[in-house]
């Protein structure tokens, strides 16, 4: 089994979900059915159809995430290496052709959030970073076309 590694704030949200799903969005459901239900003919009712669609669509996202949940570890920030790119560092990077200077986080797929600055492992962005030092160059297929940054900086 291979381990996706979270951290401790994307670790509780991925619980927090789980667990929301598992009781409230549950408890929420039977609701909306027993509602159907009680609305007469279930042949012809359209919304006891959408609630028992809605219903099996709420326990695939709890099947994923449980199993997401199962190969959950938390990553201990003080074993993080910082002399190479690689997962929970951030990275500060130089655009080649027009000089401008951005900052990531890479982080698991699920903690993703553009606008947070924070992008994923498996990001082709994120792979051509993987592995460079301070002042290496990397050549990354973004989808304008290939950029070259540099790597400015890395830290926690």
């Amino acid at each position: 089994m291979s381990f996706q590694y979270y951290t401790q704030e994307g670790y509780d949200n991925l619980k927090n979900k789980l667990n929301d799903l598992k009781t409230k969005g549950r408890r929420e459901i039977s609701k909306a059915i027993a509602e159907a239900k009680d609305k007469g003919d279930l042949s012809e009712n359209a919304e006891y159809d959408a609630a028992k669609d809605a219903q099996g669509l709420m326990e695939g996202e709890i099947s994923k995430l449980e199993i997401l949940f199962s190969s959950a570890r938390i990553l201990d920030e003080s074993t993080i290496d910082i002399s190479t790119v690689s997962l929970m560092n951030k990275v500060k990077i130089k655009n080649a052709k027009n000089g401008a200077i951005m900052t990531y986080t890479l982080v698991a797929e699920e903690e993703a959030d553009l606008k947070q600055g924070k992008i994923s492992i498996n990001s082709p962005f994120a792979k051509g970073l993987l592995g460079k030092k301070v002042g290496d160059k990397a050549q990354i297929q973004a989808p304008a076309g290939m950029v070259e940054v540099e790597v400015v900086e890395i830290s926690m």
